[in-house]
């Protein structure tokens, strides 16, 4: 059996090959993989160029799309790039071409683009038969030197026409532009940056091998994306990633009302307005990020009350971006509203680095900034020594014309005389004069305007020219010094067309270190006001603005057949317990209660209590305060109030019952209370020490009373010097206390006797 694909003899059509199935695979998925890695994915570091893009701008130089030259329909273009040289389909061709021409995707777009090209909003562009295109300047110089034998050529997939296999223009697209894709079992993803800087760092290392990265990193700053925005890393952890070409940046969004006299932008982004309020103006946001989807995550945070320090967003953007976010009062602290919004949002987002590229070699491989700037300089040199190369080879052909001309110049008549006399004047004049071949085609040639005594001037003239031409490019093919020196002066030209201190030059993003974004505890995003918390029998729940004093509790308006079950004073930081008979409790904010204009809302929609459990309490939770907890059962526990706060609509299981009994008695306990007092169902009471009844997070408790028939009614923490106290019966409102309690003080668990005179018939304290 032969042990790879390659070794099997050639086969007939309809024959079959017996080979292992696992070996085929393999085989055939690498060839797929290489081909995904080599001719879609990776970028060259060359030219920074995938093959579908190299092959666009080569068939719009081939339609003379010049920056000068009228558009033409996008449709042409893709047409042409499907039919001649890139054979895939024809969306993917159209999304490549739209992204070159997008001008807040590439920091320097290669296309320029007429019609809609989508827009930073996230939508997407027009189809291709309603836009036009052509060539930017950036597109020029990536493709300058393609006719001066600078690159090889090879077939196109049809072999009827040819395409270069690299782009020899001296702009440093690959990381000026940056490019991202995604290969079998490799990535890559590398941001823009500013193009003048990588030229100045080019420089430096061109005259300078050796230098460092830390060199390096004095003129490349970090990213310089195209909708500007703020890298808030330091300058350690910016150095890492371009050292190994592995890392991220952290890309934040800018906040400002705009920029100054100078051009800079004026940092805080608080715009004031009229009355003491103001507002948060956001004018530019990080790479990648849709600003339409951007505003919408930022409006559910709001719908959500995630996010509760905010009142609205509104986009005002025209040519420029311009958010408005619009705080809740002019009391919100405008820096905690920022790292609410860098936290919740894409306001701030990383963008990795992975500087993946394939290298001359068109092998795959992770650089770091310094080596990737080194091999494309070497590249650059092979450019210029080919152009060099190519240019000495026209030298030479013309030189070979030019001197056969200066021959017939001298030997006019006899040239002429041979003309008109010889049927094959041509090997005659090789022969008498010594003359190549195509220097004897040349002058048979020539037309008779050209017999000029003239003439004969200039081309010796030329042939001086073209000779000291010849001599400095032939110094420069030897001397690796001179092909420095001459790199360094194409460079410093082109750093004049991208400088910083010109319109596409200028840096956009802004490297300012900035601490890690602080997590804001949600209370501190709520403004803090008084409410009254209303909680119906039927569970409707609202929270009315003030602390509404009890006596006015009676004129709260439900709906019919409804009325109050449990009214409380809080505040919108607090968080309230909601018990529920089956031993389970529930919080719900405060701040997120409907307002007390209507009936409210229903709690159960809120959180998830059992249809078949009724709420026995509802209390404003303390961070440090404990609860008194019974059930029918007569037994009990203390718990701590963060004990039963739940993060969940589920809520949390606090009290273990006993078969048919439920949860009776949640009663905060005070600092200084030191016992407890329990009545039943039966009229009977006990009184006891508090530190009888245990501390738990969790459970059934201990025996607070013994029943022979019924349950447990009512349960209270006091100070015993203070007394017993309950509330009269009737309208009076009167209170009475007992503080000779020796009767009914006894050992917890005990059965207890009838209360005193005057006690409530409901057998409760309150």
């Amino acid at each position: 059996m032969a042990s790879t694909i390659d070794d099997l003899p050639p086969s007939e059509p309809g024959t079959s090959i017996d080979t292992p199935f696992d070996s085929a695979l393999s085989q055939r998925y690498l060839v797929y993989a290489l081909s995904t890695i080599t001719a879609r994915s990776l970028p060259d570091l060359r030219d920074g160029l995938k093959p579908v893009h190299r092959r666009l701008l080569w068939a719009m130089r081939a339609m003379r799309l010049d920056p000068g030259q009228g558009y033409k329909k996008s449709a042409r273009v893709v047409g042409d790039v499907i039919g001649k040289f890139h054979p895939h389909g024809d969306t993917a061709v159209y999304d490549a071409m739209v992204r070159l021409a997008q001008d807040f995707s590439l920091r320097y777009p290669l296309v320029d683009g007429q019609g809609n090209f989508g827009n930073i909003d996230g939508d997407n562009a027009a189809a291709y038969r309603y836009t036009e295109a052509r060539l930017t300047r950036v597109a020029i110089d990536l493709m300058a030197g393609l006719d001066e034998g600078t690159v090889d050529f090879r077939p196109t997939y049809n072999g009827e026409d040819e395409e270069p296999e690299i782009m020899p223009g001296l702009f440093p697209n690959l990381l000026a532009n940056g490019a991202s894709g995604i290969a079998v079992g490799m990535a890559t993803n590398i941001p823009p940056h500013n193009a003048a800087e990588v030229i100045d760092a080019a420089l430096l290392l061109l005259d300078n091998p050796k230098a460092e990265l830390s060199d390096l990193l004095t003129h490349v700053k970090g990213p310089d994306f195209p909708t500007g925005g703020i890298v808030a890393d330091s300058a350690e952890t910016i150095a890492q990633a371009y050292e190994s070409g592995r890392g991220s940046f952290r890309v934040r969004a800018r906040f400002s009302t705009g920029k100054d006299a100078g051009g800079q932008w004026e940092a805080g982004g608080v715009e004031k307005l009229s009355g003491g309020t103001w507002q948060l103006v956001i004018s530019e946001i990080p790479y990648g990020v849709a600003k339409g989807k951007l505003i919408e995550q930022i409006a559910q945070l709001i719908a959500d009350r995630k996010l509760p320090i905010l009142e609205d967003v509104r986009d005002e953007s025209a040519e420029d971006i311009r958010i408005i976010l619009v705080p809740k009062s002019r009391n919100v602290d405008p820096e905690v509203l920022k790292d609410s919004l860098y936290r919740l949002t894409d306001l701030e987002s990383r963008f990795a680095l992975n500087l993946n590229v394939l290298d001359a070699t068109r092998t795959p491989k992770v650089m770091g900034l310094k080596q990737l700037l080194a091999e494309w300089l070497t590249h650059q040199i092979v450019v210029l020594v080919r152009r060099a190369q190519h240019r000495i080879a026209k030298i030479d052909d013309r030189l070979e014309l030019v001197a056969g001309y200066i021959i017939a110049f001298l030997n006019l008549d006899r040239i002429i005389e041979i003309i008109r006399t010889e049927d094959e004047p041509k090997p005659v004049m090789i022969a008498e004069f010594e003359l190549t071949d195509r220097q004897a085609e040349a002058i048979l040639n020539m037309r008779l305007r050209s017999l000029r005594k003239l003439e004969e001037m200039e081309l010796k003239r030329e042939q001086a020219d073209l000779t000291a031409e010849r001599e400095d490019l032939a110094r420069l093919v030897e001397s690796p010094a001179l092909q420095r020196k001459r790199l360094r002066a194409d460079l410093k030209k082109l750093s004049d067309v991208y400088g910083l201190e010109t319109r596409l030059g200028a840096r956009r993003t802004t490297i300012a270190e900035a601490a890690p974004t602080r997590e804001i505890p949600l209370d501190a995003m709520i403004e803090k006001e008084p409410v009254t918390v209303i909680l119906s029998k039927r569970g409707w729940i609202r929270a009315q603005r003030g602390h509404v004093a009890e006596s006015q509790w009676s004129e709260f308006k439900f709906k019919e057949g409804d009325e109050l079950l449990f009214a409380a004073h809080a505040q919108t930081t607090d968080k309230l317990l909601i018990a529920a008979s089956d031993g389970r409790f529930f919080t719900v904010g405060a701040d997120k209660l409907p307002g007390g204009r209507g009936f409210g809302e229903p709690l159960r929609l809120m959180v998830d209590i059992d249809p078949d459990a009724r709420i026995v309490a509802m209390l404003p939770a303390s961070a440090e305060g404990r609860l008194l907890l019974a059930s029918t059962s007569g037994h009990g526990f203390i718990v701590q109030t963060d004990d039963v706060t739940a993060e969940t609509r589920k809520g949390r299981n606090v009290v273990n019952l006993k078969p048919r009994a439920t949860l009776a008695v949640v009663r905060p306990v005070a600092p200084g209370d030191d016992s407890v007092a329990v009545v039943g169902e039966n009229r009977k009471l006990v009184v006891f020490p508090l530190a009888e009844v245990p501390v738990m997070g969790r459970g059934q408790g201990v025996m607070l009373q013994r029943y022979r028939d019924g349950g447990l009614s009512d349960a209270v923490s006091f100070v015993l010097a203070d007394g017993l106290s309950w509330t009269m019966g009737g309208d009076s409102g009167r209170t009475r206390t007992e503080t000779d309690l020796a009767p009914w003080r006894v050992a917890r668990g005990a059965a207890g006797r009838m209360p005193p005179t005057g006690f409530p018939r409901n057998n409760r304290f309150d």
